[in-house]
């Protein structure tokens, strides 16, 4: 049983929220937090101590991803709401269901008084607060109803003097509702089925918004039945993983094959997903003659980012069940020919390239390929942002799509590392694998040690170029000073041993009979592979990012 006394409102909101099925807690501990977290964790759920706010913030934001339960992070006031800021800024993008307990100093003659809801609401979270201990209950039951229901990223404010009210005996929470599924109008899901009707080349993009309502199969079902070939953004890889007409990315990562046939499309169908520059390549994978379908339950996002012909306004997973209902089966874009170049050309690793490794340093397309071969299959890949990104988003396999962690949403470096250890505690079945630039990795090296006490056996990969290498390949061309840049190179292996990691540097493929030993021992503690890869060009999507510039 869950411990229920009564006590403050502190020790009130902890016990509600263990009651309400938080789980897991991230955080760093301080004065004005130091109550509510050991009242969560008295009531059983487990605290997670990071060695910063940013990275906690990331660790809840991934746990909640991979879990599917609501992500709780506890930040101290002021300094502790505004060190997690970037990470709470990716989570509301992401639309997170991610809930911020985050005390508050409510004069301004404190040090740490600043204005916490318009910071929340600066970075696109949703500001709540306890107002006493009367409606404490209620106060933080909205909280979560916000969180789980709108799957929006709450900061709950904390005032100091409220939390040290006395509560009377606690009572519990009531129930939560998962959310309300929008379904489509009649008109819209006819106007749907008659494209998909006339349609001889039709390709589905489907994206994070297809990935949260769960929509893969009633899509693949569509897909198979209208003769569409199947893509996702790069938040909802591997949603239609098996599937022969899959072309997995569609965007900058894409293969020349996938990038030429959603190209040929005559209809494309972006289920759940922004159609934004990355996923399109600024417009330029939509082919001039193609009619544009977009899907979503936010009637705002409908043509934000691209015109589109016809803009439908519901749930991803109910509008691609009615409209199957209206559409008669055919082969379409879904011809042997078709799938006889989708296997053959369709995926990164298949596709041969000009190594460039030397005795030195190692290419990071054969470094990667090796690792897809090496690493075991049930595993969680999440990668950092930088010029080396594309390499481990499309040149590691993944299981399923919650395979992938792709914390992206505010393009921030920094956040990988933590990202692996919040996935690694909401799955510790799979192998979580952070793939992290150089500058990434230095960022957040300090939550090495959160990934060593916490005994997480995770595969940290450093892909170190000793340089900021989009910033590089961005300005170098054009002949600009790259001093600020470009840095000394560091042994980052010699950091990760320090902090009590397995750690090994890689400078060829041979370099990696170390991870081979590691995978046959009792992982106890994290591997870092500081591999030192060649930085003479950019990758092949930053190329392709630089043209929308």
């Amino acid at each position: 049983m869950i411990g229920r006394r009564p006590g403050t409102v502190a020790t009130e909101v902890g016990q509600a929220l263990r009651q309400a099925g938080a789980e897991v807690v991230f955080g760093v501990v301080g004065s004005g937090n130091f109550h509510v977290t050991n009242a969560l964790a008295a009531a059983g759920a487990r605290f997670v101590a990071a060695r910063h706010e940013g990275g906690a913030a990331t660790m809840a934001d991934a746990y909640a991803r991979v879990s599917g339960k609501l992500g709780v992070l506890s930040v101290h006031q002021g300094p502790g709401l505004t060190n997690a800021l970037t990470g709470i800024a990716e989570a509301a993008k992401s639309r997170t269901p991610l809930l911020v307990l985050a005390a508050e100093a409510t004069s301004r003659l404190s040090n740490f008084w600043v204005d916490q809801s318009a910071l929340a609401q600066a970075v696109g979270a949703v500001p709540r607060r306890i107002t006493g201990a009367e409606s404490v209950r209620a106060d933080t039951a909205a909280a979560v109803g916000i969180a789980r229901g709108q799957r929006r990223t709450v900061v709950l404010n904390m005032p100091l003097d409220v939390q040290e009210e006395p509560v009377a005996a606690f009572h519990g929470f009531g129930v939560f509702s998962a959310g309300v599924v929008v379904p489509p109008r009649e008109a819209d899901v006819a106007a749907l089925a008659a494209s998909l009707k006339a349609a001889e080349r039709p390709v589905f993009i489907a994206g994070r918004g297809a990935r949260l309502a769960d929509a893969g199969e009633p899509l693949r079902a569509l897909a198979e039945r209208s003769g569409a070939l199947s893509a996702t953004s790069a938040a909802a890889r591997g949603l239609f993983l098996g599937d022969p007409f899959d072309l997995d990315v569609s965007g900058g990562f894409s293969t020349p094959l996938a990038a030429q046939l959603i190209h040929d499309a005559d209809l494309v169908v972006g289920w759940g997903c922004a159609l934004n520059m990355w996923t399109l390549r600024h417009g330029t994978l939509i082919g001039r003659e193609a009619r544009v379908v977009q899907v979503d339950i936010e009637a705002e996002a409908l043509g934000r980012h691209r015109r589109v012909d016809l803009g439908v306004v519901g749930d991803a997973a109910e509008t691609a069940r009615q409209v199957a209902d209206r559409v008669t089966a055919k082969i379409g874009y879904r011809t042997p020919t078709v799938e006889r170049r989708i296997a053959d050309k369709g995926r990164w690793p298949n596709l041969p390239f000009d190594d460039r490794s030397t005795a030195e340093r190692i290419d990071p397309r054969s470094l990667t390929r090796e690792l897809n071969t090496l690493l075991p299959r049930e595993r969680t890949v999440a990668v950092d942002s930088g010029n080396f990104m594309g390499y481990p988003v499309m040149y590691l396999d993944v299981p399923d799509v919650e395979g992938l962690v792709f914390t992206q949403a505010y393009q921030s470096i920094g956040l990988g590392l933590a990202t692996a250890i919040g996935a690694a505690v909401a799955r510790p079945e799979r192998l979580a694998v952070a793939a992290l630039g150089d500058g990434g990795a230095l960022m957040s090296i300090a939550e090495l040690e959160t990934a060593v006490r916490e005994r997480l056996g995770l595969v940290v990969v450093v892909y170190n170029d000793a340089a900021y290498g989009a910033e590089v390949h961005h300005f170098g061309p054009h002949g600009h000073d790259l001093a600020t840049v470009t840095f000394p190179d560091t042994d980052i292996a010699a950091i990760a041993r320090g902090f009590g990691c397995d750690a090994v540097t890689v400078r060829t493929a041979a370099d990696l009979k170390a991870l081979t030993a590691w995978l046959a021992g009792p992982r106890h503690r994290p591997l870092l592979l500081d591999a030192k890869v060649t930085a003479d060009q950019p990758s092949w999507w930053l190329e392709e990012a630089f043209r929308g510039h």
